[in-house]
């Protein structure tokens, strides 16, 4: 605003003409990005899905291809939800302001790790809302990645073999994996509350906050569902 007082009409409308170039470029240069990152996961339809819903402009044609391709899928694939998780989808959706068709993959996910692994699918969808509020490309200051928050030299040996590039920032695989290093804390630990300790990295907390934190998250997904069972 300031240096506008200082310039011609012409040069200001040249440097407000070269803004404007500039912040184009960087929008395209993000979304650029995105896609690359999405052709590094081209073998995960989990996240493909999840950039078709964020940017169903650059990832496909049209919008017709786009309810032909993305949105058909994901209602079938929602199907497969059970009752509970489907309701506990809707409750996430709110709460965390992510859309359902980015949900989907992730709730699958942790329906299909839980039923495989003996876990309770809501414990796992409670410690992805604690760990990282569903941000698949969160990452802390030690390191860890992704929806449960995983840390990469330590697990590396837990993945598909099929992984890409970067495969904890992938939202089903992180879920996969995370999966594995819950059932694995818990039974290493011998119970529910210290296994939590453990995967948090808290195993030494006395007043076991990190689990508390967790079944609370549980607890509100429960009585989420309950509430929208009985509106039903």
């Amino acid at each position: 605003m300031f240096a506008s007082q200082f310039l011609s009409p012409a040069a200001s409308r040249v440097v407000a003409a070269v803004s404007h170039v500039v912040r184009k470029f960087l929008m395209l240069a993000g979304l650029v990005f995105v896609l690359g990152l999405a052709g590094t996961y081209k073998g995960h339809s989990g996240l493909l899905d999840g950039l078709q819903a964020m940017f169903p402009g650059g990832v496909s044609a049209s919008e017709s291809e786009i309810g032909d391709t993305a949105v058909q899928p994901v209602a079938l694939n929602q199907e497969r939800l059970v009752p509970s998780m489907q309701q506990a989808l809707q409750y996430v959706a709110r709460r965390y302001r992510v859309s359902n068709e980015v949900l989907v993959p992730i709730f699958l996910t942790a329906q299909d790790s839980a039923r495989e692994l003996g876990l309770d699918p809501l414990l796992i969808i409670a410690v992805i809302g604690v760990e990282s509020s569903f941000n698949p490309f969160s990452q802390s200051v030690v390191g860890a990645q992704g929806l449960m928050q995983v840390m990469p030299r330590f697990h590396t040996d837990k993945l598909p073999e099929d992984a890409g590039e970067l495969p904890f920032f992938d939202p089903v695989t992180n879920v996969q994996v995370g999966a594995r290093i819950l059932r694995e804390s818990i039974a290493r630990n011998g119970g529910l509350i210290p296994g939590l300790q453990q995967f948090g990295g808290a195993i030494n907390d006395p007043d076991r906050r990190y689990s508390a934190k967790v079944m609370a998250e549980r607890q509100r997904l429960e009585q989420a569902i309950q509430q929208q069972m009985q509106r039903a």
